[in-house]
């Protein structure tokens, strides 16, 4: 034990010296030729170095960057990529050499990974099949595998994020720190947002998640999961989560209640948290819908708050109307769809009539993410879609049943509840897989938050141990 506990030390400070050396050349190297670039290679080297030596960070910077890093970097293309969709790569290849270096390369087992493998596949399928039958009379920029690329880069991103979660979250501890450093800054700023005054600074300093419905879903899902179940939490936790809860229905129903994902994802995800903790008022809640839909008050009401007929006619109708266009087109291929995002240049090539109005260069999205995948990936994308979908809520199921309390049971119940609201958000635009002529990459930084936690459900699943034995914090 003794050698092998000098062993570690030699190998610790040969790291330090390691990690002392190249600071100082690359601070030599900057003192010749100090600019920007060189300051981010510098940086850059000092991150890679740092998640070489304890990889778990990168999970807690791909957080930090999706938040607080409003930067962009332009790609000579229609695509700009951010730090947070950078960081994804960046940290799997990290991991991957730790990896190697332990000589286990292998993903934790999960009948979820299947899926989601095939789902990517299925994506490079669709793309290989979508150029070699591109239509001759639908013209493209030279540039367009560049962004087809992109899409689909969109999808692998995603799941690596997932994928990283799940076997770099090596026991519930490093689960517990991502979920506070993501409820510490995102409700934090979710508050500060609402004081006077405060506003326009933190608008500069955070990234567009904080005004994507992905991250407010997954922040009202989270907190409520810790209030609900973990009942270790400190008084001045509880005391902070609810003000966030109270933050994220302030900004859903109050100040962007014209913007009907957040209001409808959040309360698609507070409807969830409240069927897993209370089972004996499920029957109840039926009955109240039910009630409420015959008697004719739920669906008018809901449909009142939303906008009524002005918002109908100035988007709703008008979706409806994209929609079918992009059905339309992708029907030229429904199995493995027209390949990522191909839909657009076939969809522009006539004029999209609407309402008396002619849009005749029209720049079409379907503004649903179910749509945009049957185009990207056709039926077989979707299916495999699906599956994925069902393996997480079976896993989530059974890590429900197993864990009653504590900080794993607040987590899976969050990451639940997260799940449907995100589900349900789908429907209305391309949130959860950008589009990326649509929300993109840029929405990209709030929807790789969902994957990232729910990987956490992967970890869990392998990090079981005897009931009664939770985390302590």
């Amino acid at each position: 034990m003794l050698t092998s506990f000098r062993n570690r030390a030699q190998q610790h400070n040969f790291l330090v010296a390691l990690i002392a050396l190249a600071v100082l050349a690359l601070a030599f190297l900057l003192g010749q030729r100090a600019s920007a670039t060189w300051l981010g290679l510098l940086v850059a080297g000092i991150g890679a170095v740092v998640l070489l030596a304890q990889p778990v960070l990168g999970l807690l910077a791909i957080v930090a960057a999706a938040l607080l890093l409003p930067l962009e970097f332009g790609t000579g293309s229609e695509v700009a990529l951010n730090p947070a969709a950078l960081l994804i790569p960046a940290v799997t290849g990290v991991w991957l050499l730790d990896r190697m270096r332990r000589g286990r390369i292998h993903l934790v087992a999960s009948p979820v990974n299947w899926p989601l493998a095939l789902f990517l596949l299925a994506g490079l399928l669709s793309l290989l099949i979508g150029r070699a039958t591109w239509s001759p009379f639908v013209p493209t920029k030279s540039n367009f595998l560049l962004v087809q690329l992109a899409q689909w880069s969109i999808f692998a991103f995603s799941a690596l994020a997932f994928w990283l979660t799940a076997n770099l979250a090596a026991d519930e501890r490093t689960l517990w720190r991502l979920t506070a450093l993501f409820l510490l800054v995102g409700g934090g700023v979710a508050i500060a947002r609402l004081l006077p005054g405060l506003d326009g600074l933190v608008g500069r300093v955070t990234t567009a998640a904080f005004i994507r419905a992905p991250f407010w879903v997954l922040l009202t899902a989270l907190a409520g999961g810790q209030l609900l179940w973990n009942r270790q939490l400190s008084l001045a936790w509880r005391g902070f989560l609810g003000a966030v809860l109270l933050a994220a229905l302030g900004y859903a129903l109050v100040d962007q209640q014209e913007a009907a994902s957040n209001w409808v994802g959040i309360g698609a995800a507070l409807g969830m948290l409240v069927w897993l903790r209370f089972p004996r008022l499920r029957g109840l809640l039926l009955v109240l819908v039910v009630i409420l839909a015959l008697s004719g008050m739920l669906f008018p009401t809901i449909y009142d708050f939303a906008g009524g007929d002005a918002e109908w006619q100035e988007s709703g109708g008008s979706r409806l109307v994209l929609i079918k266009r992009v059905i339309e087109v992708t029907l030229r291929n429904p199995i493995t769809g027209l390949g990522p995002a191909a839909y657009r240049p076939y969809a522009n090539m006539k004029p999209l009539p609407y309402q008396g109005a002619f849009w005749v260069a029209p720049q079409i999205n379907s503004h649903n993410n179910y749509v945009d995948l049957f185009a990207h990936v056709g039926l077989l994308g979707l299916a495999l879609f699906g599956w994925f979908v069902f393996e997480v809520a079976r896993l989530g199921h059974r890590l429900h049943r197993r864990y009653r309390t504590g900080f794993a049971a607040a987590y899976v119940n969050g990451v639940l509840a997260a799940g449907v609201g995100s589900l349900v958000i789908m429907v209305l635009a391309d949130w959860i897989l950008p589009f990326v002529y649509n929300i993109g990459f840029l929405g990209f930084q709030a929807s790789v938050l969902v994957w990232l936690f729910l990987g956490g459900l992967v970890a869990l699943e392998n990090l079981w141990r005897p009931e009664g034995q939770v985390l302590s914090e």
